[in-house]
């Protein structure tokens, strides 16, 4: 009675251009990212997916909504799939993170993971544990089916993480791009990457910056 889980990251921004960290601020896509979304809609037209879930953030929305048009299903906003809350780092760019906050800055690129961002941001491990709790609840709702999730970078960071056993300490070295076709199991707890980082079906796709 195992589920499988397509994750996908929402498409491009102009913030994801700009290198701006967005968190919890509601950006939509740009023209690129709304391209990358019909794209992705056609590459997953073969699929039958029970539910599709999705952060309740615009630029997650506008993705889903790409594909469950083609399906015919509804998209279920979540709100525990949102972005990781950067707080007072916000709306900076990661260089203007640096010169605002050089501390706080320093302590994030060393992955203090109880640290959480001034402005009532979230540390690694609140982050983390709310996205285990929410995709597993998720999974569980859905056992012995297909099921379409369409998150953010921070959230793909943590589901690989949460499957492949790494450390909240370890600086990330697998990609997470815009629109790519993650694919996971969930099978009484244990999680299994079955695909990482499908893009076949992109012209391009910005990387998440890696912290």
């Amino acid at each position: 009675m195992s589920t499988r889980i397509c994750l996908i990251r929402h498409g491009e921004t102009d913030w994801n251009v700009a290198r701006r960290m967005q968190g919890h601020t509601d950006i939509p896509l740009n023209s690129t990212g709304r391209a990358q979304a019909c794209r992705l809609a056609a590459s997953l037209a073969d699929e039958h997916f029970a539910a599709i879930y999705t952060s309740d953030l615009l630029r997650a929305r506008q993705t889903a909504e790409a594909v469950a048009h083609r399906f015919a299903l509804h998209v279920q906003p979540e709100p525990g799939l949102r972005e990781r809350n950067y707080g007072g780092f916000q709306g900076l760019t990661y260089d203007e993170a640096k010169a605002k906050y050089p501390d706080v800055y320093a302590r994030f690129e060393q992955r203090i993971t109880t640290d959480a961002f001034p402005g009532g941001g979230e540390s690694l491990e609140m982050f983390f544990e709310r996205v285990r709790q929410t995709l597993t609840a998720i999974a569980e709702r859905h056992p012995d089916a297909d099921i379409l999730v369409v998150c953010h970078g921070g959230v793909l960071d943590m589901v690989h993480r949460i499957a492949a056993a790494l450390p909240l300490t370890r600086k990330r070295d697998f990609p997470i791009g815009n629109a790519t076709v993650n694919w996971l199991e969930y099978d009484q707890g244990r999680w299994v990457i079955l695909a990482w980082d499908e893009r076949s079906h992109l012209d391009d796709s910005l990387d998440e910056l890696p912290t």
